[in-house]
């Protein structure tokens, strides 16, 4: 008898672990759209438009596919996209600070 509570017991907690997980992945990712935008933000305070467009514009396609996801309630494919474009606008400020020191360090 004391088996079958322990079971039970055991696979009740599963359940709830199983419930808390989960729960996690459905609430939107606004910690992670904010972090994006301002990452952005900074990048383009650097002069990353001119310096390093490229990695700009990947940063802004990953936070528009986010916000996309967002409006659809993909909200695991939006936090990915969203970090991706965090680390995109990260790529385009540095390359626009290391940019914007090779230029002031070797004046034409």
């Amino acid at each position: 008898m004391r088996s079958n509570r322990l079971t039970s017991y055991c696979y009740g907690l599963l359940l709830t672990a199983t419930l808390l997980i989960g729960g996690c992945e459905t609430a939107p990712p606004v910690q992670e759209m904010s972090d994006a935008r301002q990452a952005i933000a900074v990048a383009k305070e650097a002069g990353a438009e001119e310096l390093a467009t490229i990695h700009l514009k990947a940063a802004e396609f990953y936070l528009h596919s986010a916000e996309e996801k967002l409006n659809k309630q993909q909200f695991s494919q939006a936090r990915s996209d969203a970090k991706q474009a965090k680390m995109k606008a990260l790529d385009a400020l540095h390359f626009a600070e290391a940019k914007a020191t090779t230029e002031a360090d070797d004046p034409q």
